[in-house]
């Protein structure tokens, strides 16, 4: 009878790595397919090449401030101004020195000017005003031209309250790293540069393939004995989620030849493949023996020492990373979020893949765990205002009891927490890092 290798979980992972490295998969990867799509739409995509500005940001100099572009040594003093530059114009005037122009925040600087005064820094002197001389002919009136002063009360350094062309990026310059999972930051800096297309590594197809004879579709009538495939939706938008495109094969019922029938599509249309059920030492797992025929070098591990999810299986099939999913659908979800998620985000090199978030908290009430295993368990999050020491300075973390077959458990929760192999007994009190849901 076939017995699980029981890894640790660490272990299985770091076998799983180093066969995808071997593949030639990891941080910016080369030679991977790629697509060109508008760069409104790349959150989350994983850049192919890097992209080069192809001029200098800002082009122009800009004042940072609302105030007065001046010469720098001119202040302090009292200065004329000589008129206003508008945004998004270009001054139609120079300035010279004992001269000043009102800028906005963002503004381009006249020629001559090479500082700003704040306008908290000045202070407006009283107007002179004169008349402009009539035409001789009498044609038009004489008009009131109004001549501001001001008074500048702090020395100023050239380049005071400017940005200098080319400060942020100058032209050449590499601005965003083939392999960088875009955000919106990298998005609104391109956008800025005028690149509106950028290539991005194409979406890894990612085969679910669910199984088992008591399964019926999400949207049929079950009949008694019967459950509903929650599984393969559920992953489905985790794939999404992170970068892939999930491909539904739909339900396989517990037939081995089902099972390589589907294997070998999978190897065709795939990137990554991944089995819902069928992965344990039962007469009706037939997963460990098919994944072995999927490829080399093969299965990687087969059972960790973790809950929930003690038959999971790590391989890789012909440069494939291939999973062994447990069937209940919170093993399957915790699994698939631990494990497989990350190992999509290598195949697609990406350098920045999502860091999970951690929130330090205090359990509201003991929590059992098994001795021998890493122990994950849902928590939900609170303020308290128990007694007990900790729960008065950290969020509590009430452990959710529930079997891994109710998915409910899981949706009642804001994230998981993990109790360490080694210890059977978390009391009430004790500090845990919970890993929040998204």
């Amino acid at each position: 009878m076939r017995k699980l290798d029981l890894l640790m979980p660490a272990d299985a992972v770091a076998r799983l790595n180093a066969a995808l490295d071997a593949a030639g998969y990891g941080p910016a990867r080369s030679g991977a397919a790629t697509e060109t799509v508008p760069t409104t739409q790349a959150r989350d995509r994983v850049l192919a090449r890097d992209v080069v500005s192809p001029i200098p940001m800002p082009e122009f100099r800009r004042s940072t401030v609302d105030g007065y572009a001046v010469r720098a040594d001119a202040t302090p003093g009292v200065l004329r101004v000589v008129g206003e530059v508008r945004m998004g114009e270009l001054a139609p005037f120079a300035i010279r020195h004992g001269e000043a122009a009102l800028v906005h925040t963002g503004g381009n600087l006249p020629e001559g000017a090479d500082a700003v005064a704040m306008l908290e820094d000045t202070v407006p002197l009283t107007l002179d005003d004169r008349r402009q001389a009539e035409p001789a002919d009498g044609s038009l009136p004489a008009v009131l031209v109004r001549q501001w002063k001001i008074q500048t009360n702090k020395k100023l350094a050239p380049g005071e309250n400017v940005i200098q062309p080319g400060e942020d990026v100058k032209a050449g310059e590499v601005v965003v790293r083939a392999g960088m999972r875009l955000r919106e930051q990298e998005i609104g800096g391109l956008l800025a540069l005028g690149i509106t297309q950028v290539e991005v590594i194409r979406k890894p197809r990612v085969a679910l393939i669910a199984s088992g004879d008591e399964l019926a579709p999400a949207e049929a009538e079950t009949r008694p004995g019967q459950v509903r495939n929650i599984n393969a939706p559920m992953l489905a938008a985790l794939v999404a989620r992170n970068g892939g495109e999930p491909l539904d094969f739909g339900i396989l019922p517990d037939v081995r030849a089902a099972f390589e029938a589907a294997a070998q599509r999978a190897m065709r249309e795939a990137d990554m493949v991944i089995f819902m059920a069928g992965s344990s030492v039962g007469e009706r797992d037939f997963v460990p023996d098919v994944v072995n025929a999927m490829g080399e070098p093969g299965i990687l591990a087969h059972g960790i020492l973790f809950r929930p999810g003690k038959p999971t299986l790590f391989a890789v099939c012909d440069g494939k990373p291939v999973f062994g999913l447990p069937g209940n659908p919170i093993s399957a979800l915790v699994t698939g979020m631990l494990f497989a998620m990350p190992a999509l985000w290598r195949i697609q090199g990406a350098l920045n893949p999502p860091e999970p978030r951690f929130i330090r908290a205090a359990l509201a009430s003991e929590m059992k765990s098994p001795r021998d295993l890493e122990h994950w368990f849902p928590v939900r999050l609170a303020i308290s205002a128990s007694p007990i020491p900790n729960l008065q300075s950290l969020p509590s973390a009430e452990p959710i009891s529930t079997k891994s077959n109710l998915i409910f458990g899981l949706a009642r929760a804001d994230g998981i927490a993990c109790a360490p192999i080694g210890v059977d007994n978390l009391a009430a009190g004790t500090e845990v890092d919970v890993r929040l849901f998204d």
